[in-house]
């Protein structure tokens, strides 16, 4: 079981990226413009540096739903390996079936 205190944090960053997401897609979008201003990009430029770090999506991690782990995370499940092993096991995961030939 990974810390609680990891498990808020992220949950704090998921809101805080949620917040600024918008924002911060309409500012990339004015830099990347080739046929935007010079002033204009470095107004953009400016004020995405001035948003908070933690705004931005590349910062949040993959976590476990049920044990908070961050490493061996399965996208599809939304589980950590150690978790829907033990999960599948007990038939706990629907159309999921140990393989065997």
């Amino acid at each position: 079981m990974a810390k609680k205190s990891k498990v808020v944090r992220e949950a704090h960053l998921m809101k805080k990226v949620k917040k600024y997401y918008t924002l911060r897609k309409e500012l990339r979008g004015l830099i990347k413009n080739p046929n935007t201003p010079e002033d204009e990009k470095m107004k953009a430029i400016e004020k995405l540096q001035k948003l908070p770090r933690s705004s931005s999506s590349i910062r949040l991690t993959n976590r476990c739903a049920v044990s908070g782990r961050p490493k061996g995370y399965m996208r599809k499940f939304g589980l950590s390996r150690i978790t829907f092993r033990e999960l599948a096991l007990k038939g706990e995961l629907p159309g999921v079936t140990k393989a065997s030939w």
